[in-house]
């Protein structure tokens, strides 16, 4: 009852137009992205996520490779993680309560929506990046896609602290 009152109060300030909304500011380009509105959606599964994950000894997405994405190459990072999240992670987690799906439904939804503008960027890839990207695809990969998913969907915490930090240091 708890997560649907949640999911329930996102939906309504997304109605409302009162989700925080930003631009990130993305090497040449700039995105909006509303912050507010994927931390409410990611805050009504995160726990599930967390707790549904049994691969306690892996992690997917390494915090310090993440922090120090190269000057240059946020706008390539973004793209690739959100090609990364909508193509494989989405598609593959579930959850038993429907509110969660919802809530991961309308999480994808605004991925999709992010990618879909960062697409119109022309992003340029620098090796380093693509071989951040490859590595977070090969610890996918080593897990059963289940499994794999539902640990990508518990690290989304990182992605959107990265987020974050762009949106207040341009």
């Amino acid at each position: 009852m708890k997560m649907l009152l949640s999911c329930l109060l996102v939906l309504l300030s997304c109605m409302s137009g009162c989700v925080e909304s930003g631009t990130l500011h993305l090497d040449s380009c700039s995105v909006s992205v509303h912050i507010h509105e994927l931390r409410k959606y990611y805050s009504a599964i995160r726990t599930n996520a967390i707790e549904g994950d049994s691969d306690i000894g892996v992690k997917l997405l390494d915090k310090n490779a993440i922090k120090n994405v190269q000057e240059g190459q946020t706008c390539c990072f973004l793209r690739l993680v959100l090609r990364f999240y909508v193509e494989r992670v989405f598609s593959n987690y579930a959850s038993s309560q429907p509110t969660q799906q919802r809530c991961t439904s309308a999480l994808a939804n605004a991925f999709v929506s992010i990618r879909r503008d960062i697409h119109k960027c022309h992003c340029q890839c620098a090796e380093e990046t693509q071989k951040t990207i490859d590595s977070l695809h090969t610890e996918f990969d080593k897990l059963v896609i289940a499994s794999a998913a539902q640990k990508a969907m518990g690290e989304l915490d990182t992605v959107l602290e990265w987020l974050e930090a762009q949106k207040t240091h341009p």
